[in-house]
C-alpha cells in the first residue's frame, strides 16, 4: 500500500465521540514511550502527523488519523506511566477499555512493545484483554534500530515466549529505515478487502 495522504482528524476524550466515523479503524495500544506515534509517523510518512515526546504518558486522549480517505488510525494513550496518578492511569485504562469493546469499525489492535526490553505485566494483561474480547491483534516490536542486529532474533524470541504468541506473529519495527513499515500497510491492506 503507498500512503497518498494522510491528516490528522482530532482528537476524543469520549469514545462514543467515534460513532460518527465510518471508516474502518486499526488501533495501537502499548505502554507510554514505546513509540506509538513515532510509527503513526513513519508509516505515514509524515514528521509530525502525531506528536511525538520524550516524556512519557503525553497521549491522554484517542487520537484518530485519516489515511488515503479510506481508513483511520487511532493512536490509543500509553499504559504504564508510573509518574501519573492513580486516576489518571484508570481514566486511561477506561478510556482504551470502552474504545476497545465497543468500536464498531475496528478491524485490529497494534500492539506495540519494545524490542529491547521484556514485555511487562501490563502488557500480558493487554493480551489476555484482547484475547477475552476476541479482539484480533498483532505484536509490533518498535525500536529495532536501537539494537546490534544481531540481538534481534534474540529479542524477538523473548518477547514472543513472554507472551506466549510465535515468533512469525512479532511485526518488527525500526522508524529509522522504515523496517517492517510494508508488513503493517500490506496487513491493513488485505483486512479492507
Amino acid at each position: 500500500m503507498i500512503i497518498k495522504s494522510a491528516e490528522f482528524v482530532r482528537s476524543v476524550a469520549n469514545p462514543n465521540d467515534l460513532s460518527v466515523y465510518s471508516l474502518p479503524e486499526f488501533a495501537f495500544v502499548g505502554r507510554s514511550n514505546v513509540g506509538k506515534s513515532s510509527l503513526i509517523n513513519s508509516l505515514a510518512n509524515k514528521k509530525k502527523l502525531a506528536k511525538t515526546s520524550s516524556t512519557p504518558g503525553r497521549t491522554k486522549l484517542i487520537n484518530i488519523f485519516k489515511i488515503n480517505n479510506a481508513f483511520h488510525l487511532i493512536d490509543l494513550p500509553g499504559y504504564g506511566f508510573a509518574q501519573a496518578s492513580k486516576s489518571e492511569q484508570a481514566s486511561w485504562q477506561g478510556l482504551i477499555g470502552s474504545y476497545l469493546e465497543n468500536s464498531a469499525n475496528l478491524r485490529r489492535v497494534f500492539v506495540l512493545v519494545d524490542i529491547r526490553h521484556e514485555p511487562t505485566e501490563k502488557d500480558k494483561l493487554m493480551l489476555s484483554y484482547l484475547y477475552t474480547y476476541n479482539i484480533p491483534f498483532n505484536i509490533v516490536a518498535t525500536k529495532a534500530d536501537k539494537i546490534a542486529r544481531g540481538q534481534i532474533n534474540k529479542q524477538v524470541s523473548l518477547i514472543a515466549n513472554t507472551l506466549g504468541v510465535g515468533i512469525d506473529d512479532i511485526i518488527v519495527t525500526s522508524n529509522m529505515d522504515k523496517t517492517g513499515n510494508s508488513k503493517i500497510l500490506d496487513l491493513i491492506e488485505n483486512l479492507m478487502k
